[in-house]
């Protein structure tokens, strides 16, 4: 089920033009990691709803359905981060048990990441009505993710499975 914009609906002008203005600053600070290398963390959600469906989101500087969450500030522990995270993105106003499902050292857009992955259950969420980052929110069956899902994202949910 899809809570904010219908992501097969056309798009304003205004949601166009933002996803062009953001996809370009996003590929600016690729250019600035590929330069830089930073060392970052991570903090991301494996939100089950009541009826053990999959909260993800959509981006609109990147293409692809993903898991909720971001970056982590050093002295935030990961339960902290992931649940901000979840309240910024997709409005949670309630969850039950937070565990950590695993810590991943990975590369991605050429920072070096240590992203923590916590399974968050039972979340109830209202998405906010707009947002600049996030163009979508919508649940999904954990054994049938939609096709444009990200390669990153069906590998957590893997694990996800197996846990």
């Amino acid at each position: 089920m899809t809570y904010s914009a219908d992501p097969d609906t056309p798009s304003s002008l205004i949601d166009r033009v933002l996803r062009l203005l953001l996809t370009a600053a996003h590929k600016l600070l690729t250019i600035n990691w590929i330069i830089r290398r930073p060392r970052t963390l991570g903090a991301h959600a494996l939100a089950l709803t009541p009826e053990r469906k999959l909260i993800l989101v959509r981006h609109r500087y990147a293409r692809g359905w993903r898991v909720p969450g971001g970056g982590r500030h050093a002295n935030e522990n990961p339960e902290e981060a992931v649940l901000r995270e979840l309240r910024e993105e997709i409005g949670m106003t309630a969850h039950g048990r937070v565990r950590l499902a695993c810590e991943l050292e990975h590369q991605v857009n050429f920072k070096r990441d240590l992203a923590s992955l916590l399974i968050v259950e039972d979340v109830r969420y209202r998405p906010p009505r707009w947002s600049w980052e996030i163009e979508c929110v919508a649940e999904f069956p954990v054994n049938d993710l939609p096709p444009d899902t990200v390669e990153l994202t069906r590998r957590w949910v893997r694990l996800l499975t197996r846990t």
